[in-house]
């Protein structure tokens, strides 16, 4: 008998696929989902040749995608979600030109580009999430007519949205979540009836203005199209900056109002299904995405089980991202409560049983859980759990995500519920919240003369005192910042000095002009670097004001997050977000202990991420923002090796009209530009000067100060122009490399620094062009140039003597630039390296 369908049921078989399978050359149908496979996928199966469907989603099949899936040109179906398998997808796959269902998620290994699809021109459903893809989305895309569902979401993306999308008329889903995509939203898009899901990405600006319109839905965006971010669309609706009321929130989601014990839940039963978003005057969600295979699948779960009725009767759950915000709350620590229990698939023995759900859960951008499953957590089905997590809140703005990471049970038939699911949430403050009732009783008129009353007493002992001599001016220095309304959080310094344990030593992790930087941890357990004051530092006040006002009004996956500040005593803090490989400095120049083995492609990413935060900070945040100080001790590292900016004590406003001459002379000798150190010119291009210093100092991994290859060359930067006019710019890639790098990357990389460091600014490009550059959609051309050496007066020539350390020392010249007296001080930075002569004048320059 021939065997044309092999369909193995749900959690029926496990171990290894067995290779005698690949002698069924009949065998059209392969249907082996939700099952414990293992192993690779046997060469055998590449006799298969009459496959017209073929899928294993929600297994532990591992290996690569072979090369000889390119012998079923029949296949019509071909899924492969949710397996251990890496990538990239075999270039064989381009004679499957019969697909119209391609399904392929969660790959392994690393970065690849964009699979050979152009020739699929019957592609009806296309998903390719989270498969490691960085490339642009090709143009052909837009040729696959019949395409009615499109999900490349969580890759690396870059690049706009191309223009032949306009052309998809039978598409009705588009999720490009998550990804790097840059330029305009397409005129298109704002008339779309599609359900579409943009958010997540870099997006420079958009005339869309609404927060949803229809089906359409730029929720939860990261996005830096500012009208369409939730954050932007919330305040602009409840405008509750400085009048924030909220200081709690309880949601029963799914369910209606409700009354647990004291408190009393909200109702959250809106149906509004794919890519929907809803929000009242005190909370608001996001849902996106489809299930798979089935588009009529509810967003409102109801319970299965006859337990856990009330809080557990319903819950909420999305097939990708579901997300809840908590509107215009008073900034402060807060505990965040989840309840969960699993109300769909069950322990007994019903085909339900089952199912698996795996999601992740973050918290104000952090992951609180990950690859959570109710179930295995609450010891069974339809068992209540509940989870408490503190935060902080700091733009009066709460964000709870919770979102499918393309694991657990896909295929259970008509269900179609494998998403994040969640029964309630509660948020409680961890502090006395204003609530705008003093509680006392008492008539207005007695309350306003109690409190003449205390003001004459409070009056008459503080010029006591201040007669006495007992008020010191250390007061006076924080009394002009106690009148400011920083935004941002507020700390104590008893939270402070429990977290890094009164500044023991052993957690100072490192020195910056502003002061020492400690390590600490909060009570639920989450990480903080604590920027302290130093005293030596003149420039204190000012840097920390500065800073607060800067980088609260920014947000990008490549610039450091303020947490909140502490103004106490005599102390000034900044409590950061904590970076677990500290600076780029440390780890290319730093000890030898200290040191990070950085591969060729973590250089490439560390380059195009300091390259996105500068672009964002200069083109695309709503200030327009110049670093003034970008360098490698500047660019700090996260555990995965993303490059976060950090330190904008000296960052200034980009005023347009008056960049000529600037009062105050601020950076480091060796990274200014040398229009802007020598006459005090100041617009963006400076920052992309310093940016071609760092990307050189990356390929090369050395200093472009303590690097010194011969006499006559002061910098690195000198032997670089030396070596390009020679036609040898690759002597310069990293020895430690070997022959492990892309040379045409490298090339590319080296050239684009000369071309930032060009000693005229407006030949500089602008750093929007140099991240297209850097992924090879913009040619770069280096004009020849003089080395520095051979010039007598640019990049400031008279300093040349006084610094070999960029990173270590840092200097204050007080009064006009011109005419300065010089004050030093010296600052020991973590990147740990040892100056080998000793320094006359330090080397980071703050002129006032």
């Amino acid at each position: 008998m021939t065997l044309k369908s092999l369909v193995i049921e749900v959690n029926e078989v496990k171990g290894p696929l067995p290779p005698e399978l690949g002698n069924l050359r009949s065998l059209e149908r392969f249907l082996a989902c939700s099952n414990n496979l293992t192993g690779e996928i046997p060469v055998t199966f590449g006799n298969l040749r009459n496959l017209t469907d073929f899928r294993i989603d929600g297994n532990l099949i591992s290996g690569k995608i072979p090369d000889f899936i390119g012998n079923w040109t029949r296949l019509a179906r071909l899924d492969m979600q949710g397996t251990s398998m890496t990538g990239p997808i075999p270039p064989n796959i381009a004679f499957l030109v019969n697909l119209t269902e391609l399904r392929i998620s969660d790959l392994n290994g690393s970065s690849m580009p964009f699979p050979a699809l152009g020739n699929m021109t019957k592609m009806q459903k296309l998903v390719l999430r989270n498969c490691l893809i960085s490339d642009i989305i090709p143009q052909y895309i837009g040729t696959m007519t019949d395409l009615k569902s499109l999900d490349l979401s969580f890759n690396n993306l870059t690049g706009e949205i191309p223009s032949s999308f306009s052309r998809l008329s039978a598409l009705d889903y588009m999720y490009l979540t998550s990804n790097m995509l840059t330029e305009v939203i397409p005129s298109w898009v704002r008339g779309s009836n599609h359900n579409l899901d943009l958010s997540y990405n870099n997006f420079t600006k958009s005339d869309i203005t609404q927060c949803s319109g229809g089906n359409l839905n730029f929720v939860a965006s990261h996005s830096s199209v500012e009208d369409n971010s939730v954050a932007a669309c919330l305040r602009r609706n409840y405008p509750c900056y400085g009048n924030a009321q909220n200081y709690n929130l309880f949601i029963n989601c799914g369910g209606g109002a409700l009354t647990v014990g004291e408190q009393e839940y909200e109702a959250d039963t809106q149906q509004n299904g794919i890519s929907a978003f809803y929000t009242n005057d005190r909370w608001a969600y996001s849902s996106t995405g489809d299930f798979t295979g089935n588009d009529q699948a509810p967003f409102i779960a109801t319970n299965t089980s006859i337990a856990n009725q009330d809080l557990y009767a319903t819950a909420r759950l999305a097939p990708l991202s579901l997300k809840y915000y908590g509107i215009c709350l008073q900034n402060g620590n807060y505990t965040v409560g989840l309840h969960f229990s699993e109300i769909i698939f069950t322990d007994d023995q019903t085909f339900l049983s089952v199912g698996k759900r795996i999601f992740d859960v973050s918290i104000q951008g952090e992951i609180k859980l990950k690859d959570f499953n109710i179930e295995e957590q609450a010891g069974g089905a339809g068992i209540a759990i509940v989870r408490n997590f503190s935060t902080l809140v700091t733009n009066h703005t709460l964000e709870i995500h919770l979102y499918w990471a393309g694991k657990g049970t896909t295929a259970i038939p008509d269900r179609g519920v494998y998403g994040p699911l969640i029964s309630a949430i509660t948020v409680t403050p961890n502090f006395v919240p204003d609530t705008g009732d003093d509680g006392s009783g008492l008539s207005a008129g007695a309350i306003v003369g109690i409190v003449a009353g205390c003001c004459i007493v409070v009056g008459l002992i503080l010029v006591f005192l201040w007669m006495k001599g007992c008020l010191g001016v250390k007061d006076l220095v924080n009394e002009e910042l106690r009148g400011l309304e920083l935004q941002t959080g507020y700390f104590s310094l008893r939270q402070i000095k429990a977290a890094t344990n009164n500044f023991d030593p052993a957690n100072k992790i490192g020195e910056g002009g502003f002061g020492p930087v400690y390590k600490g941890t909060l009570p639920d357990g989450s990480t903080i670097a604590v920027k302290q004051l130093s005293s030596k530092s003149k420039q204190g006040n000012r840097e920390f004001v500065n800073e607060i006002g800067m980088i609260s009004a920014l947000q990008h996956p490549n610039l450091v997050k303020l947490f909140g500040c502490c103004i106490e005593g005599n102390q000034l803090l900044l409590i950061y977000e904590y970076m677990e490989n500290n600076s780029l400095a440390r780890a290319i120049f730093g000890r030898e202990d200290q040191r990070l083995k950085l591969d060729w492609p973590t250089r490439r990413k560390i380059c195009v991420g300091i390259a996105r935060g500068l672009a964002y900070l200069h083109e695309e945040s709503r200030l327009k923002i110049v670093h003034r100080d970008i360098k490698a001790t500047n660019v700090l590292l996260d555990k995965d090796l993303n490059a976060k900016i950090s330190d904008f004590g000296l960052a200034k406003l980009d005023e347009e009209e008056n960049t000529h001459i600037s009062t105050r002379i601020a950076g480091t000798i060796g990274y200014m530009a040398p229009e802007y150190a020598m006459r005090g010119y100041l617009t963006d291009k400076a920052d992309v000067y310093s940016y071609g210093v760092v990307l050189l100092e990356i390929v090369s991994g050395k200093s472009n100060t303590n690097y010194r290859p011969k006499e006559e060359f002061v910098y690195l930067l000198d032997w670089a122009y030396v070596l390009h006019e020679k036609g040898s710019l690759l002597e310069l890639v990293d020895p430690v490399l070997g022959s492990d790098y892309s040379k045409e990357e490298a090339l590319r990389m080296l050239k684009l620094a000369l071309l930032c460091t060009n000693p005229s600014p407006t030949l500089r490009p602008i750093m929007s062009t140099v991240v297209r550059m850097l992924e090879g959609q913009a040619v770069i051309r280096v004009p020849t140039m003089k080395s520095a050496s051979s010039s007598e007066d640019w990049r400031f020539k008279s300093f040349e003597h006084f610094s070999q350390d960029s990173q270590k020392h840092s200097i204050s010249m007080e009064g006009p630039w011109m005419d300065s007296s010089v004050s030093l001080r010296s600052k020991d930075e973590e990147t740990g390296a040892q100056s080998s002569k000793t320094n006359l004048l330090p080397d980071r320059l703050d002129m006032s």
